[in-house]
């Protein structure tokens, strides 16, 4: 989930026309060796947290279906998570940083969730709603002067970002649906010998035994016995005062 959110940042940037301009976008941390190391103007977009909304926690589940319809397992419910990111930008001028700055601010300040068609795997298919925020309220991760310490490096303009991604749940699988009736074999306990209407003894029931059948089946179709069949309605109750 972690690289489909970073993957989504990154398609949304580029929609902005910054790799169309040469400005890279990187997800290192902006430390001096990043500072060393790039050649070009440098969108950097650091993951720095990641804390569990645990109010969103669900149980239960959903099931999931094959190609065919048929249900291949159970997938327990999504959990979510904030992803923080510090985003920073590199040039040779201050007054270019901070007019970069400027463009990838009304770029993400533009949604309040990353798009659709920017979503991939596991994110498309749960077809979620990932939301963005511009650092608006405090949720217990580390603080920007904080990470700057940690990083060892001077303070610079920056952007604290926060996307609320679906982690899917896993999935347990199901059997295979069921396509033949119920055998049976039946045997009478109190005697040693079954005896046939004829009187003859009879061997234990270990052959093939009788298979059960539905009334009015004669084709269980693709869905085998597992498929949903007519039921007659039970017989009218006649009611107090009133019809059957």
């Amino acid at each position: 989930m972690i690289h489909e959110v970073d993957e989504a940042l990154r398609l949304l940037l580029a929609e902005a026309g910054l790799t169309e301009r040469g400005v890279e976008v990187v997800f290192d941390a902006p430390t001096r060796d990043l500072a060393a190391r790039r050649t070009a103007p440098t969108v950097s977009v650091f993951l720095y947290g990641i804390r569990e909304e645990t109010g969103r926690r669900q149980a239960g589940g959903v099931a999931e279906h094959d190609a065919e319809g048929v249900v291949v397992g159970r997938r327990a419910a999504p959990r979510w998570f904030e992803l923080a990111y510090l985003v920073t930008v590199w040039t040779n001028r201050p007054q270019d940083e901070h007019r970069l700055l400027a463009e990838v601010l009304q770029c993400l300040t533009a949604v309040d969730a990353l798009p659709a068609r920017l979503l991939t795997g596991t994110l498309a298919r749960l077809g979620l709603t990932v939301e963005l925020d511009i650092a608006g309220r405090d949720t217990g991760l580390p603080s920007v002067s904080d990470i700057w310490s940690a990083l060892g490096g001077e303070l610079r303009p920056s952007i604290d970002l926060r996307a609320l991604a679906p982690l899917a749940g896993a999935l347990d699988p199901a059997g295979p649906p069921v396509t033949e009736g119920l055998v049976v074999h039946t045997r009478d306990t109190n005697r040693d010998t079954d005896m046939d209407s004829t009187g003859d003894a009879v061997p234990p029931a270990d052959g093939p035994g009788r298979r059960l059948r539905y009334r009015g089946a004669t084709d269980p179709g693709p869905n085998g016995f597992a498929a949903p069949r007519d039921r007659e309605l039970p017989p009218g109750r006649r009611t107090r005062g009133g019809k059957r």
